[in-house]
């Protein structure tokens, strides 16, 4: 159904590199390796299940995929805002995340309603 080439999995796949370099940083200089584990899972997680819906055998198979991406970014939308409200994030970083994270959500909801997988 080609996701890959997609504006939402290139988004996706930017936005895992961008979670996966804020991950060093609060490993390394934070020193925080509970919650930044969680944002690496489910931040890298959207991408990767758009990737498996590229290889989607059905309809309903593609839009599972796209869901279960979908859920991964409100989770990691969780967890960006409780890095920034313990301090580990600074409002900077947490809009920068933030912002790109929301333009996910918006495209991969818009797929999903398309799809008929939503029914608002």
């Amino acid at each position: 159904m080609g996701i890959n080439n997609s504006i939402a999995y290139e988004k996706a796949y930017k936005f895992s590199i961008k979670v996966v370099e804020t991950f060093k940083y609060l490993k390394d200089i934070k020193k925080e390796n509970v919650l930044s584990k969680q944002l690496l899972k489910s931040g890298t997680s959207i991408a990767a299940n758009l990737a498996e819906a590229n290889g989607a055998i059905s309809k309903a198979d593609f839009t599972s995929k796209v869901s279960i991406s979908y859920k991964e970014s409100l989770e990691t939308r969780y967890w960006i805002s409780l890095l920034k409200d313990t301090n580990y994030l600074d409002q900077n970083d947490f809009e920068s995340l933030d912002t790109d994270l929301v333009e996910i959500i918006k495209i991969l909801y818009s797929i999903l309603k398309t799809s008929g997988k939503l029914k608002k």
